[in-house]
Formats: C-alpha cells, structure tokens, sequence
C-alpha cells in the first residue's frame, strides 16, 4: 500500500554507513529527510550525495536529520562515499542505510516495478517530529534532485506548522504568505498584527509571520 501525505512513517532499524539505528530513535525530536538511490556508485546519486553533506548546516539550522537508502550492502557504502569525498569535495556526514533485502524500500513504496523491479526510485519524503509525512517528491533515475526546492519546501513546511498561513507560488523564506481561507477576514489584524493586503475577499496576503 502506497504511503501517502499524513502517514505515519514506518518505523525499522537498519544497519548504515554509521552503525546500526532505529529511524525514529535517529530522529528524535527532530524533522527529517528520508531519500532513497536506484544503487550505489551511480553518477546522479554521487552528486547529490555531495551536494547533502555539503549544505549540512541548512539541515541543521532547521533542526532536520537527513538519511539516505540504497539498495546496497553497508560494505559497498564504504567505497561509495570514499569516493563521493573525493568527488564532490565534501565528508559525508549522515547515515546511507543498507538495504540489500528491500524490506524498507519496499514499506516506503520505493521500488517501482515499471520503472525497475529491482532498483529503488528517486523518492524524498519529509518526515514532521511527530513522525508524520509531510511530503513526498519522487523523481526518475535520470533527474537529479533540487535541493534549493527541498530546503524551501522545509521552510514551508516549518512555518506553516506554527502559523494560519500557506505559502504562494515561488514563496521564498522572508517573502509574503497567504492567510488561510479559515481565518476571516474582519479577525486577521488580530492574528496578523504586521497588516494585510487584501487582493481578493478569497486572497490575503499578510507579512510573514515570524521575521
């Protein structure tokens, strides 16, 4: 059965690149990234292996855990990352899980048979602190993920958590939201003291909240 957004996220232990863990132990208290690789040693994955380790401090300042999966053995990660280091420039610094038996790919709906019966697709899955998830993008093999749009998408996310707001289209971190349809409009200068554009009795635009 596929996952779907509000799911709770199943919960394993696995061995990885880092020793052996329980996710939601790994997680703790924190957000997390969740994403998976069709194999190890594959051009696509390197870089954005690397490109992960490198913006580790993005990830940490928004408080989220990031872990990846490949079909793989620990052993294979071994040599992987040596040379992803040497590739990207980088130090892998979070745990690839080996998931040579599928069974995690499998519970995440990762392995889809019409595009490999074998290989695990591009999917990301953003997990909440309370082990909901809260997005789910699945790329093909050939196309290498955003990452700029997963840390947006992660500050949407945050900042919708907390606040009676959606972010627009192209919403960047310290640009204009929209006051969720709940909220009428005669009580947002109470719940929106910063003001509020009124474009259309159905759009409202309010500062964002929390900068």
């Amino acid at each position: 059965m596929s996952l779907r957004l509000g799911d709770l996220a199943p919960n394993f232990k696995a061995k990885t690149s880092l020793g052996e863990i329980d996710f939601y132990d790994y997680l703790g208290d924190s957000w997390g990234v969740l994403f998976s690789h069709p194999a190890d040693y594959t051009p696509v994955c390197t870089t954005e292996l690397g490109k992960t380790a490198s913006l580790k401090s993005e990830f940490d300042k928004r408080n989220v855990k990031v872990i990846a999966l490949s079909v793989d053995s620990v052993e294979s990660h071994a040599g992987w990352i040596k040379d992803i280091n040497e590739t990207q420039d980088v130090e892998v610094n979070f745990p690839i899980i080996g998931d040579e038996n599928r069974e995690i790919a499998l519970s995440y709906d990762m392995i889809h048979p019409n595009a490999s019966l074998t290989a695990t697709v591009r999917s990301l899955f953003i997990i909440a602190p309370d082990k909901t998830i809260k997005l789910i993008i699945t790329y093909p093999a050939s196309t290498g993920r955003n990452f700029q749009e997963i840390l947006r998408v992660i500050d949407s996310l945050q900042l919708t958590a907390k606040y009676s707001v959606a972010t627009p289209a192209d919403w960047k971190d310290g640009e204009e939201v929209v006051v969720v349809p709940a909220i009428k409009t005669e009580d947002i200068p109470a719940k929106f003291p910063k003001g509020f554009t009124l474009v259309k009795p159905y759009l409202r635009l309010t500062p964002q909240p929390n900068k």
